[in-house]
């Protein structure tokens, strides 16, 4: 269990307080790029409202949403080959927040290049558009091999959470709750081969081993279960810091080449938006199949059909015959169940932690000592500043049946030693 002063210090995330101060240290995600067409678009994070806009030239722009002179919404603006014009009064904002033009002052008027207006850096990758919301030079962009990957090996989406960012990247560090919450029965989701092979593993072989292993980009966690004759079942995913799950989930494959991501990045304190990533090196990714299966479970606004609201549309007679959980066969909607039922902010102090949860704290305790540091004035964990930094080749992730002889860390070393990612997307 963490003490009530640690859970506001991991879960408060809004201008000026310790872990906001943190997760600012980052590029956060603040929009699909397919979001963003012709208009502003109005966005909040980390409790700032903002609006996302391209000036006519191409240009991202991401301003403080009120006008600097009356604080109407810049998001109804007009859009201008230099950039953002308020509606109200014509003032008129480039990228960066400087203040071009104020035509109803006398024309010799200075006043313009006082205004400064709030503005973040941002730039578009992975199909997403990054922003830098943090004090100073931002950091390099950390170079994970789906964020520049070709489209054809990534698809992305994202879905509403009615609660705290960080109760729902826990899910991602939980390998134990696989066994249960996801539990399908045989054929009851279309898949077959080696991944039903896999997923039956996880229904009967409840105790996983799990160990962790801190890294310069957070925690690694092994999750292994025994498989038969010689065999067993290794699961290697991680925490990314500050806020993303990187796991082998819904790409078509699994391995060290073929993984999920979710990043959770925080609306305010009580609601955020998980970023989902499936990344696929070898063989492209098949968007169509992912964007079918998306648009079953979350509408065209990304919030989620199921909701607490709706109870999730629980089936019995569904958990009776197919699904451990009686929610069909999606697994973001057993996640959603899962981390909102929790409450807005989970209550930390009422936890009982279990052995399982060894990923769970180890992750907290990262988290609350990066926090010291930043408060401390230490650059944290994964702010990249140099090329050399910025490789990710020990970031491992893979699904697999190995000789249950075979240690799992010794395993992972393999793989960092001998993959050549870089070529596999070529």
């Amino acid at each position: 269990m963490s003490r009530r002063e640690e859970n506001e210090l991991l879960t408060r995330t809004g201008p000026g307080t310790p872990g906001g101060d943190l997760m600012r240290r980052y590029w956060q995600p603040v929009a699909l790029a397919r979001e963003l067409k012709d208009a502003p678009l109005p966005v909040r994070i980390l409790g700032e409202d903002l609006v996302l806009f391209r000036d006519g030239e191409g240009r991202l722009g991401l301003l403080d949403i009120l006008c600097s002179h009356r604080c109407a919404d810049l998001s109804y603006g007009r859009i201008e080959p230099q950039g953002l014009r308020c509606l109200y009064h014509g003032w008129l904002y480039d990228r960066a927040g400087r203040c071009l033009e104020q035509p109803a002052e006398p024309q010799d008027s200075k006043y313009k290049d006082e205004v400064h207006h709030k503005a973040y850096p941002c730039q578009e990758t992975g199909g997403v558009i990054l922003a830098y919301l943090g004090p100073q030079e931002p950091p390099l962009v950390p170079n994970f091999h789906f964020l520049f990957a070709p489209e054809r090996h990534l698809f992305q989406t994202k879905v509403h959470h009615a609660c705290n960012y960080l109760q729902a990247n826990e899910g991602n560090l939980d390998p134990a709750h696989l066994s249960f919450l996801h539990a399908l029965n045989p054929g009851s989701d279309g898949r077959k081969g080696i991944y039903l092979e896999m997923q039956e593993i996880m229904k009967q072989q409840t105790r996983p081993k799990i160990s962790v292993e801190r890294t310069r980009f957070g925690i690694r966690i092994y999750s292994e279960r025994p498989a038969d004759g010689d065999r067993k079942y290794l699961r290697i995913s991680n925490f990314v810091f500050p806020n993303m799950g990187f796991f082998a989930g819904d790409g078509g494959r699994s391995g060290p080449t073929s993984y999920s991501v979710h990043w959770h990045v925080p609306i305010d304190d009580e609601s955020h938006w998980r970023y989902d990533f499936y990344y696929e090196a070898r063989h492209g990714i098949d968007a169509e199949r992912l964007r079918a299966k998306v648009a079953a479970e979350v509408g065209p606004d990304f919030m989620p059909i199921r909701t607490r609201a709706n109870r999730y549309l629980q089936n019995r007679e569904e958990m009776r015959r197919d699904t451990f959980s009686g929610m069909g066969t999606y697994f973001p909607s057993h996640d959603l169940f899962a981390v909102e039922s929790a409450g807005a902010i989970h209550d930390r102090s009422r936890e009982h932690l279990a052995s399982s949860d060894v990923a769970i704290v180890a992750a907290r305790r990262m988290m609350l000592d990066a926090i010291h540091d930043v408060s401390g004035g230490k650059e944290p964990p994964l702010v990249i500043r140099s090329a050399n930094q910025n490789v990710f080749n020990d970031l491992v992730v893979i699904a697999a049946l190995i000789d249950k002889a075979v240690d799992a860390k010794e395993h992972c070393a393999a793989i960092v030693r001998t993959q050549d990612f870089h070529a596999l997307q070529a």
